[in-house]
């Protein structure tokens, strides 16, 4: 299981990153500036084909919280009029397909399921995650399993916002496996550590929050976190795709560009972003239904640079 743990604080310290998906690899062991990174190929299969994003809500959210998370799975294959867009984000995966020449997944917004009874308790461990992500399907799915913010999940703030693996099954008669990811609603329980640049960092440079583009700072928060989960998800799904560093702690292709979110970024400052007139809230990629998000950088295997869309 490709499991996203962080830096440890000293590069927390150097950097002021969002800390909030991907695993970290050990500061001594980062050899290179993640901007000249190489990530390898190891030979293993990535996810192609179509595939349905399911969302599993654990815990209390609102309809409106549910409405920002499932929007933004929406837009991964929405092409939208405004740009840039969150389709136009996720086709920068595609440059990792080129190099395995395999034809890129098409992904889509499957089933919901809602867990508001909290099933397995409040404090969960990686195994009812994954009893968690069981519950979407179990062929040609990322099921993502989403932790309201009185949840707590083992890590969760520790060393990490988010996770994501697979699981084996049997469909059909066959051995097959669906991936899945993790992210936990960070607002109440630490919000600088997983919610940057939406709130107050805990370490680093003590540079002024940003406004959210959907004004929740926990959501904003999570399409960060989801987002750069889903990138390594598809390029990296079974820990034998694209990473460098040891499989246990992996930099992929969104954790290899981890605090850079715009043209110009550096420790404390997110980069050069959108600014919406009205609320003042930043942004770098619109979405379905007039929304918009703040999505990280994409190490781009071409140019073995982080890619940013503004």
């Amino acid at each position: 299981m490709a499991c996203y743990t962080f830096f440890v604080k000293l590069f927390t310290l150097i950097c002021l990153l969002n800390l909030s998906f991907a695993s970290r690899r050990m500061l001594q062991n980062l050899v290179q500036d993640p901007q000249t990174q190489t990530l390898h190929y190891h030979k293993g299969s990535l996810l192609h084909g179509k595939i349905s994003i399911n969302l599993i809500w654990y815990g209390n959210f609102k309809p409106s919280q549910k409405a920002i998370l499932s929007d933004f799975v929406t837009s991964l294959s929405s092409p939208s009029h405004s740009q840039p867009s969150v389709a136009t984000w996720w086709k920068a995966t595609e440059k990792y397909y080129h190099f395995t020449k395999s034809n890129p997944l098409s992904v889509h917004l499957g089933k919901q399921v809602h867990d508001e009874n909290y099933s397995v308790g409040k404090t969960l461990t990686n195994d009812q995650i994954v009893q968690l992500a069981s519950k979407g399907e179990a062929k040609n799915a990322i099921n993502v399993v989403l932790t309201a913010t009185d949840v707590a999940v083992d890590g969760f703030c520790v060393n990490r916002c988010g996770s994501h693996g697979s699981k084996s099954s049997v469909v059909e008669g066959k051995n097959d496996k669906f991936a899945y990811i993790w992210v936990g609603n960070s607002e109440t329980q630490c919000p600088g550590y997983c919610a940057w640049p939406f709130h107050q960092p805990i370490y680093g440079p003590q540079s002024p929050p940003l406004v959210g583009p959907n004004n929740d700072v926990g959501l904003d928060g999570m399409v960060i976190n989801l987002s750069g989960l889903l990138a390594g998800t598809a390029t990296n799904p079974f820990g034998n795709g694209f990473y460098q560093g040891p499989s246990g702690a992996p930099l992929e292709a969104a954790s290899a560009c981890t605090g850079i979110y715009g043209n110009g970024a550096y420790p404390g400052y997110a980069g050069d972003l959108l600014v919406d007139s009205t609320s003042g809230s930043s942004y770098n990629a619109h979405g379905a239904n007039g929304r918009k998000y703040l999505l990280p950088a994409i190490y781009d295997p071409s140019t073995s640079k982080c890619s940013t869309l503004v």
